[in-house]
C-alpha cells in the first residue's frame, strides 16, 4: 500500500506571534499609553517587521497618529488645555491604539492579518 503524499506534506506554518509572553502584551499595550499617544503606531511598525500584520495597517496607523497629533497641535497650539477638542483627540488615540494592540495576537480577528 502506497502512502500518500498529503500525509508527508509538512504542516503550514503558523501565522507569527507578536507577544511571546503575557508580560511583553501588557508592556507592549501600555506604549500608547504611557507615550500619551506619541508611540502609538510603534507596536504596529514592530508587528508588521514580525510579519504579523500587514505593512499597510502599520503604515495607517503612522499616517493616523501624526494625523491625529498635527489637528491636536492646530487646535490648541500652545498647549495650556484652551480646547477640549485637541485632548478628547489625543484621548480618542491613546484609547484605539492600546486596544488595537492588545488584539494584535487574536486568532478571531483577521483584518490587516
Amino acid at each position: 500500500m502506497a502512502s500518500s503524499p498529503y500525509f508527508n506534506q509538512p504542516l503550514a506554518p503558523a501565522r507569527p506571534r507578536m507577544f511571546n509572553t503575557t508580560i511583553a502584551k501588557v508592556i507592549w499595550t501600555i506604549v500608547p499609553v504611557v507615550t500619551l499617544g506619541l508611540c502609538a503606531a510603534v507596536p504596529f511598525v514592530v508587528a508588521a517587521v514580525k510579519g504579523v500584520v500587514k505593512p499597510w495597517l502599520a503604515i495607517t496607523y503612522v499616517v493616523g497618529e501624526i494625523a491625529i497629533i498635527g489637528i491636536a497641535m492646530a487646535i490648541d497650539p500652545s498647549g495650556d488645555g484652551g480646547s477640549p477638542i485637541a485632548g478628547f483627540l489625543l484621548l480618542i488615540l491613546i484609547i484605539t491604539a492600546a486596544t488595537h494592540t492588545a488584539l494584535l495576537d487574536n486568532d478571531k480577528i483577521s483584518i490587516g492579518k
